[in-house]
Formats: C-alpha cells, structure tokens, sequence
C-alpha cells in the first residue's frame, strides 16, 4: 500500500513498469520477426562456428619445430650447419672456411712507416712488395675476389707476367693489384724480380714499397672434423628458467637449481647450452644486456609478474615451441576472437541491422500515433525500445561467448577438462560486446532520426572508422586518435580483463617476444593503457565502462533531443 492507501498496482510505477514492459515486449517482437535479425545473428553463429573449425584443426595439427634462430641451415654449402660453424669460430657464407679446414695464422709483417721494409722468407703473403723469388706457388688461389695473383706458368714452369721494367714506380703501384708483373734480373743472379700486390704463397726477398704494407704467416693442416645433422640445432637452446627451475649447465639432472619463487622469476637466468655464445668474443662470450653476466637472460619482475625480458644475443634463441605453443596460440585464439570478432565484427553490424530504426521506422510507418497514444515521455519511449534491443542483442552475445568460451575451454591445453580461468574472459568479452551494442545502437538509432534518409550512410561511413581505430587499437593501444572511437575502450576493456583473469600474460607475451616463438600473442594483446597511472587492470576495465555508459547517454540524449521537437506525422 501506498501512502494514500492504493495497492502497489495501482501507483504511477508499476503503471510505468507496464507501460515500459509492453513496449520493450513490442520492440523485442518486432525484431524477432524481421529476415533481416535471423540473417545477421545467423551470420554471427556461422563465423564463430568458423573460427572454432579452424582452432580445432590446429589443435590437431601435427607441431613442426622451428629453428628460429637458423643455425641449422647450411648457407655456404660445405656441409656444416651454422651452429657448428659459430662453435668453430668460421662464417657461414665461405665455404672455403669450415671446422677443421686449414687457417692462415699471421706472424709478422711491414707496416707503412717501418724503418725495415726488406725480408728474405718462404711464406704466405698478402699485400705489396718488389719479390725477388727463387719459388712461387701456382696452386695458391681462391676466389674470383679474394685478390689471389695468377702467375700464368707456362710449360717449363716459369711466370709469364707483363713486363714493367721500363715502367715508372707511380705506375707500377698504382695499376698493379691481385696480381704481379715482371721487372726482369735487376741484378744478373739469376732470379727475377716481380712486382706483386695481392695474396701468393712463394720464397725468396720482399722489398716493401713506401707507404704501403705486407703481411706474412702459414696455414696450418687441415683436421676433419664430423659434421653435425642440422636436427641437433632445433630446439637446441630452451628456455632455462620457467617451469621452476634454472639450468646451470649442459646436464638438466645434475646442475638444475631453484629459481627463486619470491621473486617470480626475477634476476639473471638461462644458459647458453648449445654453446654459440660462449664462443663468441674470443671464448669470452658477450653481454648484450649489460647487466654485467656474459650469456644470460635477464628477467625483470614488477608485483610478481614478469614485464621485460632481455637475453644475450644466441641465448635461448631456440626454444621448443610445442612446450609454450599450446597455451600462446589458446590465448591468442581467445583474444583476437574476442576483439576481431565479437567487438569489432559483431559489435558494429549487429548495432547497424538492428537499431538504426527503432524509432524512424515507425515514424515512416505511421505507427508512433498508436505507440504514444498514453502519456509518455519521448526520451522514455527511447529508452524502452533500446532496451527491446538491447534484450535481443545482449542475451545474443553473452549466450554465442559462453558457448564459444566452453568449447574453446574445453579443446584447449591443460589437464583438466574444462580451463575454468577461460570463463571469466569469455564473459568480460561477452559484457564488452554488450556495452558496445548498446553505444552503437544508441549512436545509430540518433543518426536514423537525425537524418531519417541519409542516416544509413552517415552509419556506414561512421562504421567504417570504428573499425579502422579498432584496428590500430589493437596493434597499437597508445595511439591517441584512437581514443575517440568506441571500439578503441571496449578492446581496453578486453585486455583488462585479460589480465585480470590471466595474471601471467604479461609475462607470456615478453617470452612471446624476447624468444620468437612467434604465437602472435603480443600482437594481439597489450597491457591496458587508461590505468591512471596506476598500472591497474581494475582501474583501466572501470575507465572503459565508464565511458562507454556515458557515450551511451550521450547518444540518447541527442536522439531525445532531436525526437522531441520533431512533429508526429
């Protein structure tokens, strides 16, 4: 009983309740009845029923592993692949260099500005001298543009070069190079003298030019060494430091430790187990990440989670991927649906079919006579037949994410039946469809009555940036422009709640990156930015709601506006 002793249906609320529920009623009917409604949810469930078909055959795709870091591959051709030649100290792209294959050891030389430019040798040599030879070697060559002199021997073994004994000293050394010409028996002892600038392997006397230098050494012997089969250099060099343990050496049993629980993996961890960057700088190894350890990875901790990861070059550059491809690809599968498909896809068309003419229709069809025959407000008949909307659309999406979530959950890696920390995610994703349902379908129903005839095309072409910002929300969320879209604060709203659910994804997409497994995760997913500087999830998902209710009573507002100066034909 009221204060005036009137039962409760008899107040002006409940009347209200009836009037608000018969219109709602009429709304929700007149959806279910339109071709156009079946088409676009039916368009909905198919593409989500897609999207699951494909998730289900790479959930039983056979796994290839990957060489990410490419030292299986034999870019020179000589039969040892790249990660046997980083050990050996040779290059991949020479397949005169190879393990074990002989090496030219420097011993001394002549340097432009020595006092003493004149040595008697039988040696390797490489740049510029006046030779006095007693014996040339016209085997030693390489190739084309490895500078080696071709001394030309004729049938009785003697050189048969350009004569440049007439020739002036500037000429000489300024067009002899890679190879030799011949100045003749200067001195009637028998041996000619060449004028050489190049590399040859010979005995007898250099007389070094001004200005110019030679260097001498020998090759040692070759030593065959076994080549190793390219498989030993896939998924060489794991991850060292995730599963609760640190490998400090090339035996998992024996020389394994803790990693330390208190700081969630923070600190100096991994191991160069293939050995490649030990090898580098002279045995040394390097420290590309300047923490001060030479073949590391450092990992960097904030409130439990790890946020940057930074490890030496060629360590754990090769992880097994099957061993973190699983739970990756899942969470990228989970979020790029969630944000491709429900926000953006089923965000923007469902709003465009369905709302543009909740009330311009029945302006053009002379029905709003009938429907505002009782005392109404305008702004409430609006917000009546959004609601009808919003009670077909919303109940649509947050059904199509639970089923999409459960069998997802279900097919998706772990030991139990069902992942139940999805479900959270796939209801956040469910929720942030549905307030972007209800700021599209406020914003389209407003544009239907302010232009009742171009009004479809102003939706279109609105339609259209949404979806490019939504995009580069989503690869990159700090872009301000961005900002003013829609799309943009319900895609925030999805990586909060990411991180809300799936605490380590910070830490899953720095392992994304810092190790190319390459799942895609990182592209897909970044931390949300609207934290108020508080680096909080929880405030950035509040930011998103917030402005996305607000947005929605602005566009109300507008239509209100625009609805009620406008005269009921």
């Amino acid at each position: 009983m009221d204060s005036k002793g009137r039962s409760l249906s008899e107040t002006v609320w409940t009347r209200m309740d009836r009037k608000a529920g018969a219109i709602i009623e009429l709304t929700m009917r007149q959806l279910r009845h339109r071709v156009s409604t079946w088409v676009v949810l039916g368009v909905g469930a198919l593409l989500m029923a897609l999207l699951l078909t494909f998730y289900v055959d790479s959930v039983r795709e056979t796994f290839e592993p990957i060489d990410n870091d490419g030292d299986s591959e034999d870019n020179d051709g000589d039969g040892y692949p790249m990660g046997q030649e980083r050990k050996y100290g040779t290059p991949d792209w020479d397949s005169d260099q190879y393990p074990g294959a002989s090496v030219f050891v420097p011993e001394s030389d002549i340097d432009w500005n020595d006092a003493d430019r004149t040595v008697t040798l039988n040696k390797s040599w490489e740049g510029s001298a006046f030779f006095e030879a007693s014996w040339v070697d016209d085997q030693y060559s390489g190739e084309w543009w490895d500078s080696h002199v071709d001394w030309n021997m004729n049938q009785e073994g003697i050189p048969e070069l350009t004569d440049c004994s007439d020739w002036d000293m500037d000429d000489i050394v300024e067009s002899i190079w890679s190879e030799a010409c011949d100045m003749g028996d200067d001195d009637g002892d028998g041996m000619n003298t060449y004028y050489v600038a190049g590399k040859w392997r010979g005995a007898g006397i250099a007389t070094v030019p001004e200005n110019y230098y030679l260097l001498w050494g020998y090759w040692t012997e070759e030593v065959y060494v076994e080549p190793d089969p390219p498989e030993m250099y896939i998924n060489e060099d794991g991850i060292d430091c995730f599963n609760g343990f640190a490998l400090r050496g090339p035996d998992w049993e024996e020389s394994r430790v803790d990693c330390p629980s208190e700081t969630r993996l923070s600190g100096s961890h991994g191991f160069d187990n293939d050995g490649d960057c030990l090898a580098m700088g002279d045995g040394n190894g390097n420290d590309d990440n300047g923490n001060g350890i030479a073949c590391d990875v450092q990992w960097l901790a904030s409130n439990g989670v790890v946020t940057w990861i930074e490890a030496d070059d060629l360590v754990d550059e090769d992880p097994d991927e099957q061993e973190y491809i699983g739970e990756l690809g899942h969470r990228t599968f989970v979020i790029a649906v969630g944000k491709m498909a429900f926000v953006i896809l089923l965000g923007l068309f469902i709003p465009l079919f369905l709302s543009l003419g909740l009330v311009r229709d029945e302006t053009e069809n002379g029905t709003l006579h009938l429907l505002l025959s009782k005392p109404i407000h305008r702004a409430e008949f609006i917000i009546y037949r959004l609601s009808g909307y919003m009670a077909i659309s919303g109940t649509y999406v947050i059904g199509l994410s639970l089923i999409v979530g459960l069998i997802s959950s279900i097919l998706g890696p772990g030991d139990q039946l069902i992942r139940l920390s999805d479900i959270p995610v796939w209801i956040g994703i469910g929720v942030a469809t549905t307030l972007v349902l209800a700021a599209y379908g406020s914003m389209f129903n407003a544009m239907g009555l302010i232009s009742p005839k171009y009004g479809v095309y102003l939706c279109i072409v609105f339609g259209i940036w949404e979806f490019m910002m939504g995009s580069f929300s989503i690869v990159n969320p700090n872009w301000t422009v961005a900002s003013v879209s829609i799309s943009h604060w319900a895609l925030q709203m999805i990586d909060a709640i990411v991180l809300l659910a799936w605490p380590d994804t910070i830490q899953w997409a720095e392992m994304d990156n810092a190790f190319g497994i390459g799942s895609g995760l990182s592209v897909f997913w970044q931390p949300p930015v609207h934290t108020l500087g508080t680096a909080s999830a929880g405030i950035a998902l509040l930011n998103s709601i917030l402005v996305l209710l607000a947005v929605t009573v602005a566009w109300v507002f507008i239509a209100k506006s625009v609805f009620s100066r406008r005269e009921i034909m």
